[in-house]
C-alpha cells in the first residue's frame, strides 16, 4: 500500500473516531429532557432542530468515511467509482473520504435529483 494511501487512511480512521464520539454528544443533548414554551417560541425547540440537523451532517460524513474505508479494505481507494481512474492525489489530500474525481463529481451534482436517486439504487441492488 502507497504510504500517501495508508496516511489518508488513518486519518479517516482518526476522523471516524472523532465522529463517533461527537454523534454521542450531539446524542445525548437531544436526548435530555426540555420543558417547552409552545406559546414563546422556545429557543431550545431551536437548539434542538439544530442538534438533529448537525447529527443529520455528521451521520452523512461518517457514512462517507465508511464508504471510503470499505474502498479501501477492497484495494480500491483512491480509483473513481464512476469513471474508474485514479483521483487527483490532491483531491484525496483536502476529502480523503472522496470517492469520485473532481469530474464525475461535478457531473452528478449537475444531475436531476430523481436520476441521481435513481442510480443510487441501481447501485444498490448491485452490491
Amino acid at each position: 500500500m502507497d504510504n500517501r494511501i495508508a496516511m489518508h487512511i488513518a486519518r479517516l480512521q482518526k476522523e471516524k473516531a472523532h465522529l463517533l464520539v461527537e454523534l454521542g454528544h450531539l446524542y445525548q443533548q437531544l436526548n435530555a429532557e426540555i420543558e417547552v414554551d409552545v406559546e414563546g417560541g422556545d429557543p431550545e425547540l431551536v437548539d434542538r432542530d439544530m442538534t438533529v440537523s448537525l447529527i443529520r451532517v455528521q451521520e452523512h460524513k461518517l457514512n462517507e468515511i465508511d464508504h471510503a474505508l470499505e474502498d479501501a479494505r477492497l484495494g480500491l481507494y483512491g480509483i473513481c467509482e464512476r469513471c474508474g481512474h485514479p483521483i487527483n492525489p490532491e483531491r484525496l489530500e483536502a476529502l480523503p473520504e472522496a470517492t469520485l474525481c473532481v469530474e464525475c463529481k461535478l457531473l452528478m451534482e449537475k444531475m436531476p435529483f430523481h436520476v441521481k436517486n435513481l442510480l443510487n439504487a441501481r447501485e444498490a441492488r448491485v452490491s
